[in-house]
Protein backbone atom coordinates (compact mmCIF):
# COMPACT_ATOMS: atom_id res chain seq x y z
CA UNK A 1 0.00 0.00 0.00
CA UNK A 2 2.78 2.37 1.20
CA UNK A 3 4.73 1.87 -2.46
CA UNK A 4 1.56 2.24 -4.42
CA UNK A 5 0.81 5.53 -2.66
CA UNK A 6 4.47 6.82 -3.55
CA UNK A 7 3.99 5.43 -6.96
CA UNK A 8 0.59 7.96 -7.28
CA UNK A 9 2.44 10.67 -5.64
CA UNK A 10 5.69 10.64 -8.15
CA UNK A 11 3.03 10.35 -11.09
CA UNK A 12 0.77 13.46 -10.46
CA UNK A 13 3.78 15.76 -9.26
CA UNK A 14 5.70 16.68 -11.69
CA UNK A 15 9.47 17.49 -11.96
CA UNK A 16 9.47 20.98 -11.98
CA UNK A 17 6.87 21.36 -8.81
CA UNK A 18 9.64 19.35 -6.79
CA UNK A 19 12.17 21.13 -8.62
CA UNK A 20 10.64 24.55 -7.55
CA UNK A 21 9.81 23.30 -4.04
CA UNK A 22 13.52 22.69 -2.83
CA UNK A 23 13.15 27.03 -2.97
CA UNK A 24 10.99 27.23 -0.85
CA UNK A 25 12.84 24.69 1.62
CA UNK A 26 16.03 27.21 1.35
CA UNK A 27 14.08 30.70 1.35
CA UNK A 28 12.03 30.07 4.66
CA UNK A 29 14.81 29.36 6.29
CA UNK A 30 17.51 32.27 4.69
CA UNK A 31 14.93 35.13 4.79
CA UNK A 32 14.48 35.18 8.48
CA UNK A 33 18.57 34.73 8.90
CA UNK A 34 19.09 37.94 6.97
CA UNK A 35 16.26 39.70 9.23
CA UNK A 36 17.34 38.48 12.48
CA UNK A 37 21.29 37.15 12.66
CA UNK A 38 22.60 40.49 13.39
CA UNK A 39 20.07 41.63 15.59
CA UNK A 40 20.81 38.68 17.51
CA UNK A 41 24.01 38.71 17.82
CA UNK A 42 24.34 42.61 18.82
CA UNK A 43 21.04 43.12 21.41
CA UNK A 44 20.77 39.71 22.39
CA UNK A 45 24.04 37.81 22.66
CA UNK A 46 25.96 41.74 22.99
CA UNK A 47 29.04 40.89 20.74
CA UNK A 48 31.55 43.50 20.49
CA UNK A 49 32.39 46.43 17.29
CA UNK A 50 35.89 44.72 16.80
CA UNK A 51 34.57 40.95 16.74
CA UNK A 52 31.68 42.08 14.75
CA UNK A 53 33.53 43.64 11.71
CA UNK A 54 36.25 40.73 12.08
CA UNK A 55 33.58 38.12 11.92
CA UNK A 56 32.20 40.46 8.42
CA UNK A 57 35.77 40.26 7.12
CA UNK A 58 36.20 36.79 8.10
CA UNK A 59 32.89 36.23 5.77
CA UNK A 60 33.36 38.40 3.28
CA UNK A 61 36.26 36.55 1.97
CA UNK A 62 34.78 32.87 2.08
CA UNK A 63 31.65 34.07 0.84
CA UNK A 64 33.78 35.36 -2.23
CA UNK A 65 36.24 32.57 -2.24
CA UNK A 66 33.70 29.26 -1.34
CA UNK A 67 31.40 29.89 -4.71
CA UNK A 68 34.14 29.04 -7.31
CA UNK A 69 35.50 26.29 -4.71
CA UNK A 70 32.80 24.21 -4.51
CA UNK A 71 31.65 24.48 -7.55
CA UNK A 72 35.21 23.28 -8.85
CA UNK A 73 35.40 20.19 -6.29
CA UNK A 74 31.50 19.47 -8.35
CA UNK A 75 32.61 19.95 -11.73
CA UNK A 76 36.15 19.24 -11.88
CA UNK A 77 35.61 15.61 -12.90
CA UNK A 78 33.20 16.84 -15.78
CA UNK A 79 36.88 18.93 -17.54
CA UNK A 80 37.41 16.38 -19.71
CA UNK A 81 37.61 16.40 -23.78
CA UNK A 82 34.61 14.03 -25.38
CA UNK A 83 37.14 11.62 -26.28
CA UNK A 84 38.61 10.88 -22.49
CA UNK A 85 36.65 8.01 -21.66
CA UNK A 86 32.81 7.26 -21.25
CA UNK A 87 30.62 9.42 -21.80
CA UNK A 88 28.48 10.98 -18.83
CA UNK A 89 24.78 11.31 -18.93
CA UNK A 90 22.80 14.04 -18.60
CA UNK A 91 20.82 11.49 -15.69
CA UNK A 92 23.97 10.85 -14.16
CA UNK A 93 25.20 14.21 -13.56
CA UNK A 94 21.44 14.85 -12.20
CA UNK A 95 21.85 12.26 -9.99
CA UNK A 96 24.78 13.57 -8.64
CA UNK A 97 23.17 17.01 -7.90
CA UNK A 98 20.58 15.54 -6.06
CA UNK A 99 22.71 13.27 -3.80
CA UNK A 100 24.80 16.92 -3.13
CA UNK A 101 21.47 18.20 -1.90
CA UNK A 102 19.88 15.30 -0.27
CA UNK A 103 23.10 15.70 2.53
CA UNK A 104 23.77 19.23 2.01
CA UNK A 105 19.99 20.45 2.51
CA UNK A 106 19.92 19.03 5.93
CA UNK A 107 23.26 20.44 7.07
CA UNK A 108 22.10 23.72 6.24
CA UNK A 109 18.93 23.53 8.13
CA UNK A 110 20.97 22.15 11.16
CA UNK A 111 23.95 25.40 10.68
CA UNK A 112 20.94 27.46 10.57
CA UNK A 113 19.59 26.47 14.25
CA UNK A 114 23.86 26.58 15.36
CA UNK A 115 22.84 31.22 15.50
CA UNK A 116 19.79 31.05 18.22
CA UNK A 117 21.65 28.79 20.66
CA UNK A 118 25.07 30.22 22.83
CA UNK A 119 26.83 27.96 22.04
CA UNK A 120 30.36 30.27 22.81
CA UNK A 121 31.52 33.51 23.19
CA UNK A 122 29.78 35.91 20.84
CA UNK A 123 32.83 36.43 18.80
CA UNK A 124 33.73 33.03 18.09
CA UNK A 125 30.17 31.72 17.37
CA UNK A 126 29.55 34.88 15.24
CA UNK A 127 32.62 33.77 12.80
CA UNK A 128 31.92 29.99 12.91
CA UNK A 129 28.10 30.51 12.15
CA UNK A 130 28.61 32.40 9.80
CA UNK A 131 31.36 30.76 7.74
CA UNK A 132 29.03 26.93 8.22
CA UNK A 133 26.14 28.36 7.04
CA UNK A 134 27.29 30.34 4.16
CA UNK A 135 29.62 27.31 3.12
CA UNK A 136 26.25 24.91 3.30
CA UNK A 137 24.11 27.62 1.77
CA UNK A 138 27.00 27.86 -1.11
CA UNK A 139 26.51 24.02 -1.87
CA UNK A 140 22.70 24.18 -2.01
CA UNK A 141 22.61 26.95 -4.31
CA UNK A 142 25.24 25.99 -6.41
CA UNK A 143 23.47 22.57 -6.95
CA UNK A 144 19.99 23.58 -7.48
CA UNK A 145 21.31 26.89 -9.44
CA UNK A 146 22.84 24.25 -11.59
CA UNK A 147 19.61 21.85 -11.97
CA UNK A 148 18.53 24.93 -13.85
CA UNK A 149 21.10 24.29 -16.63
CA UNK A 150 21.28 20.34 -16.59
CA UNK A 151 17.30 19.52 -16.41
CA UNK A 152 16.39 21.59 -19.67
CA UNK A 153 18.43 23.20 -22.52
CA UNK A 154 15.40 24.89 -24.08
CA UNK A 155 13.83 28.53 -23.55
CA UNK A 156 10.21 27.39 -22.43
CA UNK A 157 11.55 24.24 -19.96
CA UNK A 158 14.12 26.59 -18.23
CA UNK A 159 10.76 29.24 -17.58
CA UNK A 160 8.75 26.80 -16.29
CA UNK A 161 11.46 25.63 -13.98
CA UNK A 162 12.40 29.17 -12.96
CA UNK A 163 8.23 29.90 -12.74
CA UNK A 164 8.51 27.01 -9.96
CA UNK A 165 10.95 28.56 -7.82
CA UNK A 166 9.45 31.86 -7.79
CA UNK A 167 5.89 30.44 -7.04
CA UNK A 168 7.70 28.59 -4.10
CA UNK A 169 10.14 31.69 -2.95
CA UNK A 170 7.14 33.80 -2.46
CA UNK A 171 5.57 31.04 -0.13
CA UNK A 172 8.84 30.88 1.28
CA UNK A 173 8.72 34.63 2.35
CA UNK A 174 6.10 34.17 4.35
CA UNK A 175 8.50 33.18 6.96
CA UNK A 176 8.89 36.75 7.44
CA UNK A 177 5.70 37.59 8.32
CA UNK A 178 5.25 34.59 10.94
CA UNK A 179 8.68 35.44 12.67
CA UNK A 180 6.95 38.92 13.98
CA UNK A 181 4.46 36.96 15.88
CA UNK A 182 7.48 35.23 17.91
CA UNK A 183 10.60 37.30 17.99
CA UNK A 184 11.32 38.95 21.23
CA UNK A 185 14.28 40.28 22.38
CA UNK A 186 12.91 39.66 25.90
CA UNK A 187 12.24 36.28 25.84
CA UNK A 188 13.95 34.31 23.01
CA UNK A 189 12.33 30.68 23.95
CA UNK A 190 9.30 31.35 21.45
CA UNK A 191 11.27 32.62 18.37
CA UNK A 192 14.00 29.21 18.90
CA UNK A 193 10.99 26.96 18.88
CA UNK A 194 9.84 28.94 15.62
CA UNK A 195 13.43 28.52 14.53
CA UNK A 196 13.83 24.57 15.25
CA UNK A 197 10.25 24.44 13.59
CA UNK A 198 11.48 25.79 10.44
CA UNK A 199 14.76 23.78 10.27
CA UNK A 200 12.93 20.39 10.96
CA UNK A 201 10.14 21.42 7.74
CA UNK A 202 13.40 22.34 5.51
CA UNK A 203 15.14 18.94 6.78
CA UNK A 204 12.03 16.93 5.65
CA UNK A 205 11.28 18.58 2.75
CA UNK A 206 14.72 18.56 1.45
CA UNK A 207 14.88 14.25 2.31
CA UNK A 208 11.54 13.57 0.56
CA UNK A 209 11.88 15.75 -2.62
CA UNK A 210 15.10 14.93 -3.61
CA UNK A 211 14.43 10.85 -2.58
CA UNK A 212 11.45 11.79 -5.29
CA UNK A 213 13.77 13.24 -7.98
CA UNK A 214 16.82 10.49 -7.59
CA UNK A 215 14.01 7.82 -7.97
CA UNK A 216 12.74 9.24 -11.30
CA UNK A 217 16.69 10.01 -12.57
CA UNK A 218 17.44 6.40 -11.42
CA UNK A 219 15.47 4.86 -14.18
CA UNK A 220 17.33 6.57 -16.77
CA UNK A 221 20.38 5.80 -15.85
CA UNK A 222 19.55 2.52 -16.01
CA UNK A 223 20.91 1.18 -19.80
CA UNK A 224 18.98 -0.89 -21.67
CA UNK A 225 20.83 -4.63 -22.79
CA UNK A 226 21.09 -4.12 -25.99
CA UNK A 227 22.82 -0.34 -25.37
CA UNK A 228 25.01 -1.83 -22.79
CA UNK A 229 26.31 -4.46 -24.86
CA UNK A 230 26.79 -2.07 -27.82
CA UNK A 231 29.14 0.11 -25.43
CA UNK A 232 30.72 -2.57 -23.79
CA UNK A 233 31.63 -3.87 -27.42
CA UNK A 234 32.37 -0.22 -28.57
CA UNK A 235 34.69 0.24 -25.54
CA UNK A 236 37.30 -3.11 -26.73
CA UNK A 237 38.37 -1.30 -29.35
CA UNK A 238 39.11 2.05 -27.99
CA UNK A 239 40.85 0.95 -24.74
CA UNK A 240 44.02 1.72 -24.68
CA UNK A 241 42.98 5.70 -25.83
CA UNK A 242 40.23 6.29 -22.89
CA UNK A 243 42.92 8.17 -21.35
CA UNK A 244 44.98 10.24 -23.70
CA UNK A 245 43.60 13.24 -23.17
CA UNK A 246 44.33 14.99 -19.91
CA UNK A 247 41.43 16.76 -17.85
CA UNK A 248 41.49 20.94 -17.83
CA UNK A 249 43.40 22.56 -15.09
CA UNK A 250 42.11 25.37 -13.09
CA UNK A 251 44.29 27.37 -14.86
CA UNK A 252 43.52 25.95 -18.31
CA UNK A 253 39.49 26.71 -17.69
CA UNK A 254 40.37 30.42 -16.27
CA UNK A 255 42.01 30.75 -19.48
CA UNK A 256 39.10 29.75 -21.50
CA UNK A 257 36.86 31.64 -19.35
CA UNK A 258 38.56 34.91 -20.03
CA UNK A 259 37.78 34.48 -23.88
CA UNK A 260 34.22 33.87 -23.52
CA UNK A 261 33.24 37.29 -23.85
CA UNK A 262 29.42 37.38 -23.56
CA UNK A 263 30.57 35.82 -19.79
CA UNK A 264 32.74 38.83 -19.34
CA UNK A 265 29.96 41.44 -20.53
CA UNK A 266 27.05 39.44 -18.59
CA UNK A 267 29.63 39.59 -15.55
CA UNK A 268 30.37 43.04 -15.58
CA UNK A 269 26.35 43.88 -16.15
CA UNK A 270 25.41 41.40 -13.39
CA UNK A 271 28.36 42.99 -10.79
CA UNK A 272 26.77 46.33 -11.32
CA UNK A 273 22.95 44.66 -10.59
CA UNK A 274 24.50 42.89 -7.67
CA UNK A 275 25.34 46.24 -6.43
CA UNK A 276 22.22 48.04 -6.99
CA UNK A 277 19.97 45.03 -5.33
CA UNK A 278 22.22 45.33 -1.87
CA UNK A 279 22.27 49.35 -2.45
CA UNK A 280 18.51 48.98 -2.49
CA UNK A 281 18.94 46.73 0.91
CA UNK A 282 21.32 49.01 2.55
CA UNK A 283 19.29 51.86 2.53
CA UNK A 284 16.17 51.51 1.96
CA UNK A 285 15.48 52.16 5.84
CA UNK A 286 17.08 55.39 5.50
CA UNK A 287 15.33 56.46 2.37
CA UNK A 288 11.72 55.78 4.07
CA UNK A 289 12.91 57.58 7.39
CA UNK A 290 14.10 60.32 5.71
CA UNK A 291 12.09 61.19 2.64
CA UNK A 292 8.75 59.80 3.60
CA UNK A 293 8.56 59.38 7.69
CA UNK A 294 7.34 62.78 8.67
CA UNK A 295 4.48 62.15 5.42
CA UNK A 296 3.20 58.40 6.15
CA UNK A 297 2.37 56.41 9.14
CA UNK A 298 4.16 53.53 10.46
CA UNK A 299 1.80 50.76 9.14
CA UNK A 300 2.23 52.60 5.86
CA UNK A 301 6.21 51.97 5.89
CA UNK A 302 5.69 48.13 7.01
CA UNK A 303 3.49 47.46 4.25
CA UNK A 304 6.07 48.99 1.74
CA UNK A 305 8.76 47.05 3.63
CA UNK A 306 6.63 43.86 3.01
CA UNK A 307 5.71 44.79 -0.57
CA UNK A 308 8.95 44.82 -1.75
CA UNK A 309 10.10 42.01 -0.21
CA UNK A 310 7.41 39.72 -1.65
CA UNK A 311 6.32 41.51 -4.77
CA UNK A 312 9.56 40.54 -6.74
CA UNK A 313 8.96 36.73 -6.62
CA UNK A 314 5.16 37.52 -7.43
CA UNK A 315 6.30 39.98 -10.30
CA UNK A 316 8.30 37.58 -11.28
CA UNK A 317 6.11 34.75 -12.41
CA UNK A 318 4.59 37.97 -15.42
CA UNK A 319 8.25 38.11 -16.26
CA UNK A 320 8.46 34.76 -17.41
CA UNK A 321 5.66 34.77 -19.24
CA UNK A 322 6.98 38.01 -21.27
CA UNK A 323 9.98 35.97 -21.60
CA UNK A 324 8.55 32.82 -22.92
CA UNK A 325 7.16 35.43 -25.79
CA UNK A 326 10.11 37.94 -26.29
CA UNK A 327 13.10 36.03 -24.45
CA UNK A 328 14.97 36.21 -21.56
CA UNK A 329 17.56 38.75 -23.19
CA UNK A 330 14.54 41.30 -24.46
CA UNK A 331 12.62 41.48 -20.99
CA UNK A 332 16.10 42.16 -19.05
CA UNK A 333 16.89 44.91 -21.47
CA UNK A 334 13.41 46.24 -20.97
CA UNK A 335 13.52 46.22 -17.23
CA UNK A 336 16.76 48.29 -17.46
CA UNK A 337 15.02 50.32 -19.75
CA UNK A 338 11.82 51.09 -17.46
CA UNK A 339 14.40 51.27 -14.55
CA UNK A 340 15.81 54.42 -16.12
CA UNK A 341 12.91 56.09 -17.43
CA UNK A 342 11.05 55.63 -13.83
CA UNK A 343 14.32 57.42 -11.98
CA UNK A 344 14.18 60.57 -14.76
CA UNK A 345 10.92 60.74 -14.28
CA UNK A 346 11.45 61.02 -10.40
CA UNK A 347 13.77 63.41 -10.35
CA UNK A 348 12.09 65.67 -12.55
CA UNK A 349 9.11 65.39 -10.72
CA UNK A 350 10.83 66.48 -7.49
CA UNK A 351 11.01 65.03 -3.88
CA UNK A 352 7.77 66.53 -2.73
CA UNK A 353 5.51 64.41 -4.95
CA UNK A 354 5.16 61.87 -1.77
CA UNK A 355 2.68 59.03 -3.49
CA UNK A 356 4.79 59.30 -6.43
CA UNK A 357 8.04 59.02 -4.06
CA UNK A 358 6.43 55.58 -2.22
CA UNK A 359 5.42 54.18 -5.59
CA UNK A 360 9.24 54.89 -6.92
CA UNK A 361 11.11 53.31 -4.35
CA UNK A 362 9.06 50.74 -4.05
CA UNK A 363 8.71 49.55 -7.66
CA UNK A 364 12.69 50.31 -8.31
CA UNK A 365 13.53 47.63 -5.84
CA UNK A 366 10.56 45.30 -7.05
CA UNK A 367 11.93 45.66 -10.51
CA UNK A 368 15.71 45.50 -9.57
CA UNK A 369 14.47 42.13 -7.35
CA UNK A 370 12.89 40.92 -10.32
CA UNK A 371 15.97 41.37 -12.58
CA UNK A 372 18.19 39.11 -10.01
CA UNK A 373 15.24 36.25 -10.40
CA UNK A 374 15.99 36.19 -14.19
CA UNK A 375 19.92 36.25 -14.45
CA UNK A 376 20.21 32.25 -13.59
CA UNK A 377 18.33 32.08 -16.68
CA UNK A 378 20.48 33.47 -18.51
CA UNK A 379 23.84 31.84 -16.46
CA UNK A 380 22.40 28.91 -17.92
CA UNK A 381 22.32 29.91 -21.22
CA UNK A 382 26.40 30.72 -21.02
CA UNK A 383 26.50 27.03 -19.32
CA UNK A 384 25.54 25.76 -22.74
CA UNK A 385 27.76 27.94 -25.19
CA UNK A 386 30.72 26.95 -22.90
CA UNK A 387 30.08 23.43 -23.03
CA UNK A 388 29.78 24.06 -26.86
CA UNK A 389 32.48 25.99 -27.91
CA UNK A 390 34.91 24.27 -25.49
CA UNK A 391 33.80 21.26 -26.87
CA UNK A 392 33.34 19.92 -22.94
CA UNK A 393 32.14 16.20 -22.04
CA UNK A 394 29.95 17.68 -19.71
CA UNK A 395 28.78 20.91 -18.89
CA UNK A 396 30.13 22.52 -15.72
CA UNK A 397 27.08 24.10 -14.30
CA UNK A 398 27.68 24.41 -10.96
CA UNK A 399 31.47 25.82 -11.65
CA UNK A 400 30.34 28.54 -13.80
CA UNK A 401 27.55 29.86 -11.45
CA UNK A 402 30.50 29.89 -9.19
CA UNK A 403 32.53 31.83 -11.27
CA UNK A 404 30.21 34.22 -11.79
CA UNK A 405 30.16 34.54 -7.63
CA UNK A 406 32.98 35.40 -7.36
CA UNK A 407 33.43 38.20 -9.77
CA UNK A 408 30.06 39.78 -8.79
CA UNK A 409 30.30 38.89 -5.19
CA UNK A 410 32.05 42.41 -4.78
CA UNK A 411 29.09 44.34 -5.52
CA UNK A 412 27.59 43.74 -2.03
CA UNK A 413 30.54 45.33 -0.33
CA UNK A 414 30.66 48.42 -2.97
CA UNK A 415 26.96 48.75 -2.09
CA UNK A 416 27.53 50.14 1.46
CA UNK A 417 31.33 51.84 1.31
CA UNK A 418 30.09 53.81 -2.06
CA UNK A 419 26.52 54.59 -0.47
CA UNK A 420 27.92 55.94 2.79
CA UNK A 421 30.32 57.92 0.97
CA UNK A 422 28.39 59.05 -1.48
CA UNK A 423 25.58 60.46 1.59
CA UNK A 424 28.65 62.14 3.23
CA UNK A 425 29.41 63.87 -0.71
CA UNK A 426 26.08 65.34 -0.76
CA UNK A 427 25.11 66.44 2.71
CA UNK A 428 28.08 65.73 5.19
CA UNK A 429 26.18 62.77 6.88
CA UNK A 430 28.26 60.47 8.20
CA UNK A 431 26.29 57.42 9.77
CA UNK A 432 29.17 56.16 12.05
CA UNK A 433 29.75 59.02 13.59
CA UNK A 434 25.61 60.10 13.82
CA UNK A 435 26.87 63.56 13.34
CA UNK A 436 25.42 65.78 10.54
CA UNK A 437 27.97 68.86 9.27
CA UNK A 438 26.74 72.38 9.42
CA UNK A 439 27.95 73.18 6.28
CA UNK A 440 26.43 70.14 3.93
CA UNK A 441 28.29 69.37 0.52
CA UNK A 442 25.46 69.22 -2.04
CA UNK A 443 26.36 68.51 -5.56
CA UNK A 444 22.89 70.31 -6.94
CA UNK A 445 21.44 73.41 -5.76
CA UNK A 446 18.42 72.94 -3.51
CA UNK A 447 16.68 75.71 -5.14
CA UNK A 448 15.56 72.84 -7.93
CA UNK A 449 13.25 71.36 -5.20
CA UNK A 450 12.76 74.69 -2.95
CA UNK A 451 14.74 76.21 -0.57
CA UNK A 452 12.77 75.23 2.35
CA UNK A 453 14.22 70.93 1.73
CA UNK A 454 16.85 69.89 4.52
CA UNK A 455 20.09 69.04 3.15
CA UNK A 456 20.05 65.20 4.25
CA UNK A 457 16.77 64.89 2.69
CA UNK A 458 17.69 66.14 -0.70
CA UNK A 459 20.70 64.29 -0.50
CA UNK A 460 19.01 61.12 0.12
CA UNK A 461 16.69 62.13 -2.64
CA UNK A 462 19.83 62.65 -5.13
CA UNK A 463 20.91 59.37 -4.29
CA UNK A 464 17.94 56.91 -5.01
CA UNK A 465 17.24 58.64 -7.82
CA UNK A 466 20.80 59.26 -9.45
CA UNK A 467 21.88 55.65 -8.20
CA UNK A 468 19.68 53.96 -10.57
CA UNK A 469 19.90 56.13 -13.23
CA UNK A 470 23.67 55.22 -13.27
CA UNK A 471 23.49 51.71 -13.04
CA UNK A 472 21.17 51.56 -15.57
CA UNK A 473 23.16 53.23 -18.38
CA UNK A 474 26.14 51.08 -17.33
CA UNK A 475 23.93 47.64 -17.56
CA UNK A 476 22.68 49.18 -21.08
CA UNK A 477 26.01 49.53 -22.52
CA UNK A 478 26.99 45.98 -21.41
CA UNK A 479 23.94 44.30 -22.05
CA UNK A 480 24.22 46.12 -25.63
CA UNK A 481 27.41 44.05 -26.60
CA UNK A 482 25.89 40.53 -24.94
CA UNK A 483 25.19 38.46 -28.40
CA UNK A 484 24.17 35.18 -26.67
CA UNK A 485 20.07 35.61 -27.93
CA UNK A 486 18.30 35.60 -30.65
CA UNK A 487 19.44 32.94 -33.76
CA UNK A 488 23.00 32.38 -32.19
CA UNK A 489 20.85 31.54 -28.68
CA UNK A 490 19.16 28.94 -31.13
CA UNK A 491 22.14 27.64 -32.52
CA UNK A 492 23.68 26.95 -29.18
CA UNK A 493 20.85 25.23 -27.91
CA UNK A 494 20.93 23.07 -30.57
CA UNK A 495 24.15 22.16 -30.97
CA UNK A 496 24.28 21.77 -27.04
CA UNK A 497 21.01 19.29 -26.91
CA UNK A 498 22.92 17.03 -29.16
CA UNK A 499 26.39 16.82 -27.56
CA UNK A 500 25.28 16.62 -23.85
CA UNK A 501 22.30 14.01 -24.83
CA UNK A 502 19.58 15.70 -23.26
CA UNK A 503 15.88 14.96 -24.36
CA UNK A 504 13.19 17.40 -24.72
CA UNK A 505 11.95 17.99 -20.65
CA UNK A 506 7.83 18.07 -21.80
CA UNK A 507 8.75 14.43 -23.25
CA UNK A 508 10.16 13.29 -20.35
CA UNK A 509 11.38 15.04 -17.14
CA UNK A 510 9.07 17.90 -16.55
CA UNK A 511 5.90 15.56 -17.31
CA UNK A 512 7.19 12.66 -14.92
CA UNK A 513 6.71 8.98 -15.59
Amino acid sequence: MGRRAWGCWLSVVSTAVLYGSLALFISILHNVFLLYYVETFVSIYKIDKLSFWVGEAVFLIWNSVNDPLFGWLSDRSFLTSPQSGPPITTPEVVLKRLKALSTNGPLFALSFLAFWVAWASPGLQFLLCLCLYDGFLTMVDLHHSALLADLAVCDADRTRLNFHCSVFSALGSLSVFLSYSFWDKEDFFSFRLFCVALAAFSILGFFLVSRSLRRRFQKEVRPRPDEAAALKELSVGHAPLAHTEKPVTIRQYLGQLSKHRNFMWFVSMNLVQVFHCHFNNNFFPLFLEHLLSDNITASTGSLLLGISYIAPHVNNLYFLTLCQRYGVYQVIRWLFMLKLGLSVAMLLAGADHIYLLCIFIASNRVFTEGTCKLLKLVISDLVDEDFVVNRRQQATSALLFGMVALLTKPGQTFAPLIGTWLLCVYTGYDVFQRETAGDAVVAVPEAAFGSGTPPLRLGCFHMVVFVPITCALLQLAAWSRFTLHGRKLQGIKALSLVGGNKEPLHNVWLCGW
